[in-house]
């Protein structure tokens, strides 16, 4: 069951307008590294995972990484929802507005177009927990690296919260793992 709360998981307040910041920021929400793929490898991981409690695990993790695509979207729409075209231009936000206006859109910083490429799920539970482990390493570096050229107060304090929660997420998964390898470890001797 899927409860939705009309309230962001962390309060996002972006106090400036900033489009080329927005088009940095923009790939943790279409990125390879970023959110959504984060939440559809999980929740597409969990089916095959071989106990209830790694299941519930991914199934966890999958859907707060949803609430992150959503602040993240949040962050992107603020820094540029009162900006006007003339401050767009000459931007790297341009390309995006150009296609999507202000609409934000899933694609990386560089403006390519979400894909399911960006996720895999190997049918290999071990495989699949420590490509998430270091799925959970790479958006946090990606978060270091926006928190480093953002100058907004409340997007270093949103984008430090997230970068926060990947690590909590990469210790989840090493848990999950040492479940699984217990798991798959006891049926060895049947």
């Amino acid at each position: 069951m899927w409860i939705y709360e009309k309230k962001l998981e962390y309060p996002v307040k972006v106090t400036t307008c900033n489009p080329t910041l927005a088009a940095m920021i923009i790939e943790q929400f279409g990125g390879a590294d970023g959110e959504l793929a984060a939440s559809l490898r999980y929740l597409t991981q969990r089916w095959a995972m071989p106990t209830n409690q790694a299941k519930a695990i991914l199934t966890d993790i999958g859907t707060e990484e949803l609430a992150h695509w959503e602040m993240i979207g949040t962050i992107v729409y603020q820094l540029t929802k009162d900006i006007p075209e003339s401050k767009i231009i000459g931007t790297p936000f341009e390309a995006h507005y150009v296609n999507h206006g202000l609409d934000v859109y899933p694609h990386n910083a560089a403006g390519v177009p979400f894909t399911a490429t960006y996720f895999n799920a190997k049918g290999d539970p071990i495989a699949n927990l420590h490509e998430n482990m270091a799925a959970e390493q790479k958006a946090r570096a990606t978060y270091e690296h926006l928190i480093n050229i953002s100058d907004d107060p409340g997007v270093i304090d949103a984008l430090r919260f997230l970068r926060q929660r990947e690590v909590v997420h990469f210790q989840r998964f090493g848990e999950a793992l040492r479940i699984v390898q217990e798991y798959q470890d006891s049926k060895k001797f049947f």
